[in-house]
């Protein structure tokens, strides 16, 4: 799910160790476009506690950007984005499904569960190899393989957001702090 094409796969090889140098860890890369148009290859990553500022979006795209020039592994012009996930970030590892327990998303697998491809629901934190989500109107909790999930997102709600915005002012207030001890 962090990369969808085969292309997409052989980046993440490449790219994947660049990242984990740098202190960032993928969480989806997308190389998009074509048909004569430029490319552009997507890739959202964050630090080992969530978080990617714009500097650190920089300082990660300055590490790719080297790597790619070097391996050249795209034919042909394209656009390097690097980003955070965002607050309705996509749901791309296993350990994604645990850390957003209790938040509203929603799922699409490849093949059918329970007569559906589509889950929108409460998640409910993972079994196994299995995806936990409690759907709305059903008062069994539905499992789903997270082999068969080929695209997950976070629902944007008022709670979400609200998670969100106190991340925002903590992250705000510790880079205050670190601004402070730096100009004593």
């Amino acid at each position: 799910m962090r990369g969808k094409t085969q292309e997409d796969r052989r980046l993440l090889e490449l790219l994947d160790p660049v990242a984990e140098a740098a202190g960032y860890e993928i969480v989806r890369l997308r190389l998009m476009g074509g048909g004569g148009k430029a490319r552009r290859l997507q890739i959202m990553a964050e630090d080992a506690s969530g978080d990617m500022n714009v500097e650190e979006c920089a300082r990660l795209s300055r590490a790719v950007s080297d790597v790619l020039d070097a391996a050249d592994p795209i034919d042909g012009d394209y656009l390097l984005e690097v980003s955070s996930p965002g607050i309705d970030r996509p749901l791309t590892r296993l350990k994604d499904f645990e850390a957003w327990t209790g938040y509203e998303a929603r799922i699409e697998l490849d093949r059918l569960a329970d007569g559906r491809k589509r889950f929108k629901g409460e998640l409910a934190g993972v079994e196994d190899d299995n995806v936990a989500i409690n759907l709305e109107g059903e008062e069994d909790t539905a499992l789903v393989p997270f082999a068969w999930i080929i695209e997950a997102k976070l629902v944007l709600t008022d709670e979400l957001m609200k998670r969100g915005a106190e991340a925002r002012a903590a992250r705000l207030e510790h880079e205050s702090a670190s601004d402070d001890a730096d100009e004593e």
